[in-house]
């Protein structure tokens, strides 16, 4: 699935987001979710992980944020998807923005 750009993805970046409100689903053996999870490791923000190899986990995302297919990192309610490289510009303004 090709990157979709949100219509609200610049309000991920607000500063001061509390980082304890982070959701990563991610699915076993994908690339791109490790290097999601790596990188919020690397960078010390609490985040919740949800598999969508868990029944009904999938169906959740979708329904909550309009995608299944993973990473999907939420922040604060906001959700992003796409490869780490996507993700990753929006997660450093996040993190330089002041949040954790």
């Amino acid at each position: 699935m090709p990157y979709r750009a949100l219509p609200n993805r610049v309000a991920v970046l607000q500063p001061g987001m509390n980082a304890d409100r982070v959701l990563l689903y991610t699915s076993p053996g994908c690339p791109d979710c490790a290097a999601v999870r790596d990188y919020l490791k690397a960078h010390g923000v609490a985040y919740e992980e949800r598999s969508i190899a868990v029944p009904g986990v999938a169906e959740e995302a979708k329904a909550r944020y309009g995608v299944r297919v993973a990473p999907i990192t939420v922040i604060g309610g906001k959700p992003l998807w796409g490869t780490f490289a996507q993700q990753k510009p929006l997660l450093d303004g996040w993190l330089q923005g002041g949040a954790r």
